[in-house]
Order: structure tokens, then C-alpha cells, then sequence
């Protein structure tokens, strides 16, 4: 178990993702992508490089969470990551 999380985390890292603990996301500010925690966690290494791997064109924050978060939620990370 703890092998699969260091796995993720060099997964993460080597991808330029920084880790917030106040909102417990990690998140790239280049391709603006957040991925929770749970979803993290929840997720194989492979889904995991899939998602770190999608064309992001830039424009627009996308968030990786088990559930979809809500609109303000996603408002407010906006805001906190700029």
C-alpha cells in the first residue's frame, strides 16, 4: 500500500504537481488540472498517468474527483491556485 502511494506521488511529481494542504488537492498550474486526494487514493497508478497524461488545453481548470465537486467548489480552488 504504501508503495502504490509513493508510486502516485513520484507520478505526480515528476508531472510538475505541487500538493495544497489546505484544500488537499494536487494541482499543476500549467495545465491546470486538481486531483483530490480520495481520487488519488482510489485510483490504480495507471488510471492515475492516464489522467496526468489527457491533452489539457490550458484554458480551463479540470478537476479529477470521485464525485464531480460543486460549482462554488470548484470556483473557489480557481481562485485559491491562481
Amino acid at each position: 500500500m504504501v508503495q502504490a502511494v509513493d508510486s502516485k506521488w513520484q507520478i505526480l511529481q515528476q508531472a510538475g504537481y505541487a500538493y495544497n494542504f489546505d484544500r488537499m488537492v494536487y494541482f499543476n498550474k500549467g495545465t491546470r488540472k486538481v486531483f483530490s486526494v480520495d481520487f488519488v487514493q482510489d485510483h490504480s497508478e495507471h488510471d492515475l498517468q492516464t489522467s496526468v497524461n489527457e491533452a489539457s488545453n490550458g484554458a480551463e481548470w479540470r478537476f479529477y474527483f470521485n464525485s464531480p465537486p460543486p460549482a462554488a467548489v470548484q470556483r473557489e480552488l480557481e481562485n485559491v491556485l491562481r
